[in-house]
C-alpha cells in the first residue's frame, strides 16, 4: 500500500503533505501512515492525537509517522504514544535523507522514535516542486516562505516552524512557468509570514516584487493569489500589483487578530485598530471590489466584553467577508499563558457571536453578487469560485476552466448562475 498523508493545519501544510508523499514513496516506504501535525491550537494537537489511535485500530499493521509542528513542539508526547513508530521533525519532513533513515529504523527495529533537528538551526529554504500535483488540477500551491521572527505572545508556531527564510525569486518564477505549462489555471503563494519574504534573500526583495516578477514574467498564468499577509508590512509594490494587473486576485485575508489595541499590544501585534481599517480603505480604493478574510482570536487574556465588542465592530468597519475564527487556546511556553485567563465558556461564546457576525457578512456579499458577471474557475463537478474566492453552484463545465457567468442568486453559501 502506499504512503497515505493525513494533514491538520493550514494551506502551507497542505502544500507540504505533496512534498512528504513523494519523499517518503521515493524512499520506499508503503503501508505508511504520515500525519502532518498542527500546533495552533491545544484541540489542533487533540485532533492529532485522536486520529492517530483511530487509524491504528482501522490499519493494525500499518506503520504511523508523525511529523508538522505539533511533532515539532512536543514530539516526547507523540513518541510516548505506542500507536506511534516515529516522529520527523518539521525541516526534517521535506527532506528525502529523513524518509530514508525512517525505512532503515523500522527496517531494524530501532527504538528510538524521535527524528526531530533543531529547527531554529535552520537557515535557509530549498524550493519543492510537487510533482504530484494532478494535471490541470485548478489550483495548487506555491511555498516562497517559511518561519517567523515575530513572537506574537499567544503563537508557538514559530518554535514549530523557526525564522522567517524564502525561496530565492527565480526559483519561484520557474516554478510557478512549470506549473502553468502543467494546466493549473491559479496559483497561490503560500508561507507562514508571507509578507516577510525575501529579508533573508540578497537585496532584501519584498512579497510586491516578487509578485510583480511573476505576473511579468508568466504572462500565461490566469490567476495568481495570495495567501494570508500582515497587513502593516504591505508593500507599496504589491499594493501597486493589486491595483493595476486583474490577474492578481481581489481577495486578501488579514491577520487581524482582534480589534482593540490593548489586545494587541499585549499580543504583541505591530499594527493597531486604525492600521486595519486604513489598510483596507486604502486598498479598496485601489481594487473598488477586493473582498477581505480574516484571522481574529475571541477571548484573549485579559479581554473584556468591551474589547470583545471592538472586534465585532471591526468586521463592518474593515468590511470584511470572510472570518476565520479563533477560540483562543493556551499554548505551554507562550506568554499569553500566563496572563489572567478569560474563562472557557465566555471565550466559547464569544467565539459563537464572532463566527455569527462573520456569517451574516458573507450572506451580505453573497447578495450584493447578484446581477454581477463574474469569471468562475471550475474547481470540480458541480462547484467554482469567483475571482473573490465566493464559492459558485455550477454544473456542466470542464475542471479546471475558467467560465464568465452572470449571477443570478444565492443558493445557502453558494452562489447560482
Amino acid at each position: 500500500m502506499a504512503v497515505d498523508i493525513v494533514t491538520f493545519g493550514c494551506r502551507l501544510n497542505a502544500f507540504e503533505a505533496e512534498v512528504i508523499r513523494s519523499k517518503a514513496e521515493a524512499a520506499g516506504l508503503s503501508d505508511t501512515i504520515v500525519i502532518n501535525s498542527c500546533a495552533v491550537t491545544n484541540e489542533a494537537v487533540a485532533q492529532a492525537r485522536q486520529s492517530i489511535r483511530k487509524l491504528k485500530r482501522e490499519r493494525p499493521e500499518a506503520r504511523i509517522v508523525v511529523t508538522g509542528c505539533a511533532a515539532q513542539t512536543q514530539a516526547a508526547m507523540f513518541a510516548d504514544m505506542a500507536e506511534v513508530d516515529r516522529v520527523v521533525g518539521n525541516d526534517d519532513k521535506l527532506r528525502g535523507a529523513a524518509w530514508q533513515e525512517t525505512r532503515d529504523a523500522f527496517d531494524i527495529g530501532a527504538n528510538e522514535k524521535i527524528a526531530v533537528s533543531d529547527i531554529m538551526a535552520v537557515t535557509e529554504m530549498a524550493p519543492h516542486l510537487v510533482d504530484g500535483y494532478a494535471s490541470g488540477l485548478p489550483r495548487v500551491f506555491v511555498q516562497v516562505q517559511n518561519g517567523c521572527d515575530h513572537r506574537c505572545t499567544f503563537c508557538i508556531i514559530p518554535f514549530g516552524r523557526g525564522n522567517s527564510r524564502s525561496v530565492p525569486m527565480g526559483a519561484v518564477v520557474e516554478q510557478v512557468r512549470t506549473l502553468v505549462e502543467r494546466g493549473h489555471a491559479e496559483i497561490v503563494l503560500t508561507g507562514v509570514d508571507l509578507t516577510s519574504y525575501g529579508a533573508d534573500l540578497p537585496g532584501a526583495p519584498r512579497l510586491g516584487r516578487l509578485t510583480k516578477q511573476i505576473l511579468r514574467h508568466v504572462p500565461e498564468l490566469k490567476r495568481l493569489r495570495i495567501s494570508s499577509i500582515d497587513s502593516i508590512e504591505a508593500d507599496d509594490d504589491l499594493l501597486d500589483a493589486i491595483a493595476e494587473d486583474a490577474r492578481l486576485m481581489p481577495h486578501l485575508h488579514l491577520s487581524l487578530q482582534s480589534g482593540d489595541d490593548m489586545i494587541l499590544k499585549r499580543m504583541k501585534r505591530r499594527h493597531s485598530r486604525q492600521d486595519a481599517i486604513g489598510f483596507c480603505e486604502q486598498v479598496r480604493r485601489l481594487r473598488p471590489d477586493v473582498v477581505f478574510g480574516a484571522d481574529i482570536i475571541a477571548g484573549f487574556p485579559t479581554e473584556t466584553e468591551d474589547m470583545f465588542s471592538r472586534s465585532l465592530d471591526l468586521v463592518d468597519e474593515c468590511g470584511l467577508t470572510f472570518l476565520h475564527v479563533f477560540p483562543y487556546s493556551p499554548r505551554p511556553g507562550t506568554p499569553a499563558a500566563r496572563m489572567p485567563q478569560v474563562a472557557g465558556p465566555v471565550i466559547k461564546e464569544r467565539a459563537k457571536r464572532l463566527r455569527a457576525v462573520g456569517e451574516a457578512a458573507l450572506q451580505q456579499r453573497l447578495q450584493a453578487e447578484f446581477g454581477a458577471r463574474r469569471d468562475v474557475l471550475i474547481e470540480s463537478e458541480g462547484q467554482g469560485r469567483t475571482e473573490h474566492y465566493l464559492p459558485v453552484a455550477i454544473a456542466g463545465e470542464r475542471v479546471g476552466s475558467i467560465v464568465p457567468r452572470l449571477i443570478a442568486g444565492v443558493d445557502g453559501e453558494r452562489l447560482t448562475t
